[in-house]
């Protein structure tokens, strides 16, 4: 917890922020035009053939709209437990962006269902679970824009981000708990036949890299929203 104590100054985050974000975006850029070239270059699928290489977009952005949603699990602890003054901060700008990744994932899904299932949608177990993820996303977005007490609004925001993450074993484990329509899980496994794993990992890494660097875009929006919004307090108090 040092480490996070050490960041809890607004200040000393928003340099650090300042810094990096350069190399993060040039970072992200390089891996994700490497990735979606590798992507396009790969051979077909022996089965499903053109449309699989759908999966490039929709396999790293499911496994980051359950990341994210991790990521905000933890963060909305550490605020109700060690009110860290950027933990709920962090949690709220993920959100955004962790909904994208789950619209991202439910949209190509649908796409690459339709030739391989014949149809858009199913009501597979995890379709289904990656759907009610999407509907936490924007429940706790919408608390965030209902309630103007920034306090309330994180503790509110926090429990529930910590009751909807019993959704993310659901949806990891759907395709071994029940019989369903999605294949199970190949990439972090190691049954992905390397010419289609490395631009899945690489296209991995750069929405990994995406998510950070528009995570601390956002806070530092965030912290310097919050400052004016004080100082605007304290003036119109005095």
């Amino acid at each position: 917890m040092a480490n996070l104590h050490w960041l809890a100054n607004p200040g000393r985050f928003l340099r650090i922020a300042n810094a990096v974000l350069p190399y993060l975006g040039a970072l992200t850029a390089a891996l994700l035009a490497w990735g979606f070239f590798a992507g396009l270059s790969a051979p077909h699928d022996a089965t499903q053939g053109a449309p699989a290489k759908i999966m490039y977009v929709h396999v790293p952005s499911a496994i980051m709209s359950m990341a994210i949603f991790g990521a905000m699990a933890v963060a909305s602890a550490v605020a109700l437990i060690w009110k860290h003054p950027l933990a709920d901060i962090a949690a709220k700008a993920s959100a955004v962006i962790g909904a994208g990744f789950t619209a991202t994932t439910l949209l190509s899904g649908s796409l690459w269902g339709r030739p391989t299932w014949g149809t858009f949608w199913v009501w597979d177990a995890r379709l289904t679970s990656e759907l009610i993820l999407f509907f936490i996303y924007l429940g706790y977005i919408a608390i965030w824009q209902a309630i103007e007490d920034p306090n309330r609004a994180a503790r509110a925001a926090a429990i529930l981000c910590l009751a909807g993450s019993v959704n993310l074993p659901i949806i990891h484990y759907s395709v071994e708990w029940w019989n369903t329509l999605h294949q199970p899980a190949g990439l972090l496994q190691g049954r992905t036949d390397s010419s289609m794993a490395v631009p899945l990992l690489t296209l991995l890494a750069g929405f990994f890299s995406f998510y950070v660097t528009m995570l601390l875009w956002r806070m530092e929006r965030e912290v310097v929203g919050r400052k004016i919004r004080q100082l605007r307090l304290l003036r119109a108090q005095a």
